[in-house]
């Protein structure tokens, strides 16, 4: 008889080998020390109950996904996807694809544990995928008399910071289109980790709010940094698969200097220093009117630990959103992002040293089968370090301009505006415009199901 655990545990611990010997250094060592602990919570605890007894318990099985066809016209340039300076997802070129296969599966059990996994899929003649974006346990437990409930998750997970992102396989309901702000989070941020929240509902305690913190601890994000860096805030709507690479475009610095070990692709979902992350969160709700939700991210990744072309950035963030509810049809989001991101040599020396900020303000009115949505955008990047021949900075607006029609329950019509324009001097290396305006058609068909 096949020992289910034993081989569950050869996985795990194989997804999780991150082969680093530097045991040595204390803080490794108390990382490594916490990592083993979440690892063993994961095998020892949760998943083997549920293995063993959660599946006889199983009370509801779910499928629900999204279907999205789209139309795309732009004057811009070579999409960042394939390696160019572009700041859309498609070509100029691009006619009708599938620009989005989203599914999402999940089990519930009667002892309040989930389990969740999603995959996407992308036919858009600009960078085919399929693959799993998300997959995670999670534990709702029921509230206390205090009004106070506990809630984790456990698995691959998505950072929480959007708040636009709330429709299925992590769609926008608002636009085909996310904003520069999310759509970095979609490209670069997925971890395997440990998700805890503590809510305190209002309800129970004969208030109208209710008040939330979290924390999560978290690997495998080390890159993450560089897309951000060498092609700069996008306006996209795709999302980084698990195990995917992404194109970095070319710049002469990559010839002569240290930077010439950095590798053609990056691999943003990497453990490469044995270092544990975290995000903290909070958040206040009131119901029927909106939320004020913010964040500080710290992926506590080494700079100057470099494994097969692959580069650990020190990347941190301060995040602050509010979604207001204006009246009974109209809706105001506005999300703020500020950090900074780090790369260096294995001596030291300032590789990529980068600030960064985006953020938006969006009116979205639904008038049911009608919503109409507007977003405003700015961002930009500033170059600290002294490195010639990457040259990251850059600042931009944007602004999206997006009608949706409910056709029927299951079909929505979707026609959008997009309009950047953006200083970026990196795009002088491949002799294009460093003032450049690119703007963009949509036409997109969404089934739901």
């Amino acid at each position: 008889m096949i020992d289910k655990k034993s081989v569950f545990l050869k996985v795990v611990s194989k997804l999780t080998d991150d082969k680093k010997t530097k045991s040595d250094q204390p803080i490794i060592h108390k990382c490594r020390v916490i990592k083993t602990i979440l690892i063993k919570l994961l095998t020892s605890a949760i998943l083997p109950y549920l293995l063993f007894h959660g599946f006889s318990h199983a009370t509801e099985y779910k499928i629900n996904g999204i279907l999205d066809l789209r139309a795309v016209s732009n004057d811009g340039i070579n999409s960042y996807l394939e390696g160019g300076h572009g700041k859309y997802r498609f070509n100029e070129t691009d006619q009708l694809s599938l620009s989005h296969l989203g599914v999402d599966f999940k089990i519930d059990w009667e002892n309040n544990y989930s389990f969740h996994a999603v995959a996407n899929g992308y036919s858009d003649r600009t960078n085919d995928g399929i693959g799993i974006s998300e997959a995670y346990l999670q534990y709702k437990g029921l509230p206390f008399g205090s009004g106070l409930r506990y809630q984790y998750r456990v698995g691959m997970l998505y950072p929480r910071v959007s708040m636009e992102n709330i429709g299925r396989a992590w769609s926008s309901p608002y636009s085909l289109s996310y904003s520069t702000l999310n759509g970095w989070i979609g490209e670069e941020f997925r971890y395997l980790g440990f998700e805890n929240r503590l809510v305190r509902l209002g309800k129970l305690n004969q208030s109208a709010y209710d008040f939330e913190l979290g924390i999560a601890l978290m690997t495998h994000n080390d890159p993450a940094g560089a897309m951000l860096a060498w092609h700069g805030w996008v306006m996209t709507s795709r999302q980084s698969l698990w195990n995917e690479s992404l194109i970095i475009p070319d710049f002469p610095a990559r010839e002569n200097t240290l930077l010439r070990n950095q590798a053609a692709e990056s691999e943003p979902f990497l453990e490469l220093d044995d270092r544990i992350g975290y995000h903290v969160t909070g958040e206040v709700k009131k119901t029927g009117k909106g939320n004020l939700f913010l964040g500080k991210y710290d992926n506590q990744a080494d700079p100057k630990v470099v494994k097969n072309g692959q580069w650990g950035w020190r990347t941190a963030f301060d995040h602050i959103g509010i979604k207001m509810k204006i009246s009974k049809r109209l809706q105001f989001i506005g999300q703020f992002l500020k950090g900074h991101t780090l790369m260096q040599s294995p001596a030291g020396q300032d590789l990529v040293k980068n600030d960064y900020q985006s953020g938006f303000v969006m009116l979205s009115y639904n008038m049911a089968p009608h919503r109409f949505t507007t977003r405003l955008e700015e961002f930009s990047i500033t170059d600290n370090d002294n490195i010639i021949g990457d040259n990251n900075q850059e600042y931009g607006k944007a602004a999206t301009f997006s009608y949706a029609y409910r056709i029927q329950r299951e079909w929505v019509l979707h026609l959008e505006n997009n309009w950047i324009q953006s200083h970026r001097y990196a795009r002088h290396y491949h002799h294009l415009p460093v003032e450049l305006i690119e703007r963009q058609w949509q036409v997109g068909v969404r089934y739901y199901f």
